[in-house]
């Protein structure tokens, strides 16, 4: 039975339900406007919906049966969309995968799902090629999406296509549109997201058909307020669960127009679109990460308030350091909604508001979901001490597919453990205190890195970062900053110890501080410590 509502106010879906004909069909009045636009134009609603169900035909036609997968490894162009929804209008299981992996990584991924077909850029298609040669499954067709200019992708993809592959567009055009979706229940497996960022192999994290519509209803239209009037534009990509919501489901849950971008959302790509320099549109909302609005507050192109459109803009992936956050508001007059949430509960779950914004914190829970914090024993902690994060609410992942062990980890009764440690303020708001594995205990004391992190960019030369704990000659755990400067920042590691003294206790400062080009990220833009502490690790060996 599918979760029931946490809120008088919105309705659970019902029994049968399936998430891309409902989205599909509540954009049937508005066939003729634009759902959306790449680099290359536009595809209204209309259009979509008669591709993602030409798309089912066609995946039906391959034989494919209700919950088999397939690997979707696309750019964001206008040929995801119909791909996605295609697939799950057809009860066919989409595993959406980062595009930025290697062809080990794709081997692995096929093999874990068993995908019995690959919907891949042409930009992409060498990847999947090389992965299908490590890999001893066998997939049935390669769907190949293929640019049409340049822009898209590298001329790599545009070699002669093997027989067990098709073109996107004929094999759209060879079909009827599917009739009728999938019988499926808002319980039943919609589409799968791989996690990153950790150590290991990924994990394939399930979601039901119900759980989109839950994070639409609680976090796109309930927190953002996103409108029909809307233009979204997301530089987190469509294969990452924050991506997904912000511009896919969410937008489309209201008949909103979303900008999509192939390219990497570099401070220069991104205000190109802001300012409407490729498709004429500009964004009125804005989802980005907090490694990208560092770098694009530094950058000396960063546009002027009356050449943008933006009403708002959204953060999440890690907490957004209040000096961020302002520096923001006080250029664009736009506040930046800090939020967290994760793969396993598909989008964010704590968080600030319109009109309701903590600079420094990641806000209050989302109306729908409920927060515990609890000590190293699993009982509550007090407001002010840290604790590890838990959520309960309707739209957590199913299951780690074929990883039991972890899935019995994270998935705990209703409760989902998400890995963050935070602590709860006398507001009711919550402030990140890092990852769990990330916490440091110095002087028997508990540090947050990010509290240490979020101190050192407030120096006018500081670009980012990052904070880890190295053992000192005592086998003591102490504190070190790896820094990146401005480009022509100066500053020296006495000057910067001495800047977090002035503003943290004085046990918080960075006992050593190495300057260094840049930092280990995940592909969305995440610091990767654990790289830092393997680095240590090798140095001191």
């Amino acid at each position: 039975m599918t979760v029931p509502t946490p809120s008088t106010e919105v309705p659970p879906p019902p029994e049968r339900f399936n998430i891309a004909q409902h989205l599909l069909a509540a954009n049937a009045a508005r066939a003729a406007k634009a759902a959306f636009v790449d680099d290359l134009g536009a595809l209204s609603y209309g259009q979509l919906d008669e591709r993602a169900r030409r798309v089912a035909a066609g995946l039906r036609g391959l034989g494919l049966k209700r919950e088999e997968r397939v690997l979707l490894l696309m750019l964001d162009t206008t040929d995801w969309p119909p791909a996605f929804l295609g697939a799950m209008y057809a009860g066919v299981v989409p595993v959406a995968v980062n595009t930025l992996l290697t062809a080990d990584d794709y081997a692995y991924m096929l093999e874990h799902s068993r995908a019995q077909a690959v919907l891949v850029s042409g930009a992409l298609l060498p990847a999947v090629n090389a992965a299908m040669t490590k890999s001893d499954h066998e997939v049935q067709k390669v769907i190949v999406s293929r640019p049409l200019a340049p822009l898209r992708g590298a001329t790599s993809g545009d070699s002669p296509l093997h027989p067990a592959e098709v073109e996107f567009e004929a094999f759209v055009a060879a079909q009827s549109p599917l009739a009728r979706p999938a019988a499926t229940g808002g319980d039943d497996p919609a589409f799968w997201l791989y996690s990153s960022g950790s150590t290991g192999r990924p994990k394939g994290t399930v979601h039901s058909h119900a759980n989109p519509y839950w994070t639409a209803e609680l976090y796109g239209k309930a927190v953002l307020q996103l409108k029909e009037s809307d233009v979204c534009f997301s530089a987190a990509k469509l294969f990452f669960a924050y991506g997904l919501g912000n511009a896919l489901t969410f937008p489309m849950s209201v008949g909103a127009t979303t900008l999509l971008m192939p390219e990497r959302p570099t401070p220069e790509a991104v205000f190109k679109r802001w300012t409407g320099g490729v498709s004429g549109l500009k964004p009125t909302v804005f989802y980005g990460a907090p490694t990208g609005y560092a770098g694009m507050l530094a950058h000396p192109a960063l546009p002027r308030k009356n050449e943008v459109a933006l009403r708002l803009a959204s953060s999440a992936g890690e907490a957004l350091p209040a000096e961020l956050g302002e520096r923001f508001t006080a250029h664009f007059g736009v506040e930046i909604i800090d939020g967290i949430g994760s793969t396993e509960m598909l989008h964010i779950f704590l968080s600030n508001q319109p009109g309701r914004v903590r600079y420094g914190t990641t806000g209050w829970p989302v109306p729908g979901y409920e927060i515990e914090l609890r000590g190293e024993g699993g009982a509550a902690v007090p407001d002010g001490e840290p604790g590890d994060l838990y959520i309960q609410g309707p739209s957590a992942a199913m299951m780690y597919w074929g990883n039991r062990t972890k899935t019995r980890e994270t998935f705990q009764g209703g409760w989902t453990k998400s890995g963050d440690k935070y602590v709860r303020n006398d507001d009711g708001s919550y402030t990140y205190s890092g990852r769990s594995d990330d916490m440091l205990k110095v002087s028997g004391i508990y540090v947050s890195p990010f509290e240490v992190e979020a101190t050192l960019v407030q120096h006018p030369a500081v670009l980012e970062a990052a904070v880890i704990g190295v053992p000192d000659a005592e086998g003591l755990t102490k504190t070190k900053a790896f820094v990146v400067l401005k480009p022509g920042g100066t500053a020296t590691e006495d000057e910067l110890k001495s800047f977090v003294k002035d503003r943290l206790a004085p046990y918080k400062y960075p006992r050593q501080i190495e300057f260094v080009p840049d930092l280990p990220k995940t592909a969305t833009g995440k610091i990767q410590r654990f790289k830092l502490r393997e680095r240590e690790r090798e140095a001191q060996a």
